[in-house]
């Protein structure tokens, strides 16, 4: 593939991310990506602060940019936006942002340059690799991303450092052939497992920085996520 005629598709999730979804679209109207054209896709999971003002308010101001809206009329969770926002992209390379800024866009030509170059059809970013900044947090989230982690490589017979990273990019047409069903923050390790059974495919792990949140500044997992995650493992690998 190369970057002549690519659109990146930006998929941004988003719940109850008013303090944050403005200076998410600023940071990726900033970034540069040369040939590459971008799309940002936002999808409202049913918001109740004022997030979606916001996304209106800052498309008023930026007429010139390229972002569609779609707004669900309930609130499906994490996997269901991402799914909206798949189904309604364009472009030949797709990218999932979070809302949070707990993932840095000017990372974005990391994320898809081994697409762009031809040698991978999807990259992780991984908190686990390289020496980019990483915020200090909670040592058994660390512990418990590891484990999910290690016990979904057994089943896929991959060797990621961090399958629940929520940062990922995928060449278009590899995704949306994928039949997804996780609603919630299942989605990691299903795409996982359904990724890691197309034959031939390529993927591609890079460092990323991570600006991770405290509760009490809006983060969302919980241990309960960690056990349904494990439930997805067993569930996408073991009975398909």
């Amino acid at each position: 593939m190369t970057s002549s005629s690519s659109i990146l598709s930006i998929i941004i999730p988003v719940f109850n991310e008013g303090s944050t979804i403005n200076s998410v679209l600023e940071k990726i109207s900033r970034i540069d990506l040369g040939p590459v054209n971008k799309e940002i896709i936002v999808v409202d999971d049913h918001s109740t602060d004022d997030t979606s003002r916001i996304i209106s308010d800052y498309i008023k101001t930026r007429p010139s940019e390229y972002i569609r809206v779609f707004t669900h009329e309930k609130n499906t969770g994490k996997g269901g936006a991402i799914q909206t926002g798949i189904s309604n992209s364009t472009g030949d390379l797709m990218i999932i942002q979070d809302a949070d800024l707990e993932y840095d866009p000017k990372e974005y030509r990391d994320m898809i340059g081994p697409i762009l170059d031809g040698y991978a059809d999807v990259v992780y970013g991984s908190r686990f690799m390289g020496s980019n900044p990483h915020r200090i947090l909670f040592f058994w989230h660390t512990v418990g991303n590891r484990f999910l982690t290690f016990l979904s490589n057994i089943f896929t017979n991959l060797n990621l450092s961090d399958m629940e990273t929520g940062f990922k990019s995928f060449r278009s047409e590899i995704i949306k052939k994928i039949n997804l069903k996780e609603k919630k923050f299942g989605f990691e390790p299903e795409v996982t497992a359904k990724i890691s059974r197309i034959p031939g495919i390529r993927i591609y792990e890079v460092g990323i920085s991570y600006y991770g949140r405290k509760y009490e500044e809006g983060k969302k997992i919980n241990w309960r996520d960690g056990f349904h995650a494990m439930y997805c493992i067993l569930r996408y690998n073991l009975f398909r």
